[in-house]
């Protein structure tokens, strides 16, 4: 499980695996249409979609293909979303992922770059990857902007899921390049 970053932290954030006891917590994201307003998919009921979730995201632990993080708000204790490190295949290619969720409530105040960077560092300083991508829908602007801030920039358009992506990327020496400490 070299790509959880289980007990790490940032200055707002506890990052730990997943358990089955947030299941309540994490199914507003799925009643909540929109959470799911840039992608163009068919929702079965939201507990469904929640529980299929929760089972792609154990299925990805137990065969070390990386997974969300539970990200929890170190002063309220609170689940607020999910970030991690995810083998993806684009194009057919295997690539690591940041990927971020969080509840709609936790939008616009910083959790998913705050995230989405300790994600990228880890990656980097533990030499998991030499580069990392993040997958975004062409109209999910929050996203972008996110992968922009994370230092990432727009390498190609691609299909996935049956939706029209940017795939953006930063490489392991882009990130050196722009490390200030």
């Amino acid at each position: 499980m070299k790509f959880i970053l289980e007990n790490q932290e940032t200055e707002r954030l506890h990052f730990r695996k997943v358990e089955t006891t947030d299941f309540q917590d994490w199914l507003p994201f799925f009643e909540n249409p929109l959470s799911f307003q840039y992608w163009d998919v068919e929702l079965e009921p939201p507990k469904i979609e929640c529980e299929k979730w929760y089972t792609k995201q154990f299925y990805r632990y137990k065969n070390n293909l990386g997974g969300m993080n539970a990200l929890i708000d170190k002063e309220s204790n609170q689940l607020i979303g999910h970030c991690g490190l995810l083998m993806q295949s684009v194009d057919g290619i295997s690539e690591l992922e940041i990927g971020y969720s969080l509840l709609p409530q936790f939008w616009n105040k910083g959790y998913a770059t705050e995230a989405a960077i300790k994600c990228k560092d880890f990656a980097f300083i533990n030499d998991l990857t030499s580069t990392l991508i993040s997958i975004i829908s062409f109209s999910n602007k929050p996203s972008a902007a996110v992968a922009l801030k994370n230092g990432m920039s727009i390498e190609k358009q691609s299909v996935y899921n049956k939706n029209n992506v940017h795939i953006f990327r930063i490489t392991k020496e882009e990130w050196l390049n722009l490390r200030t400490d």
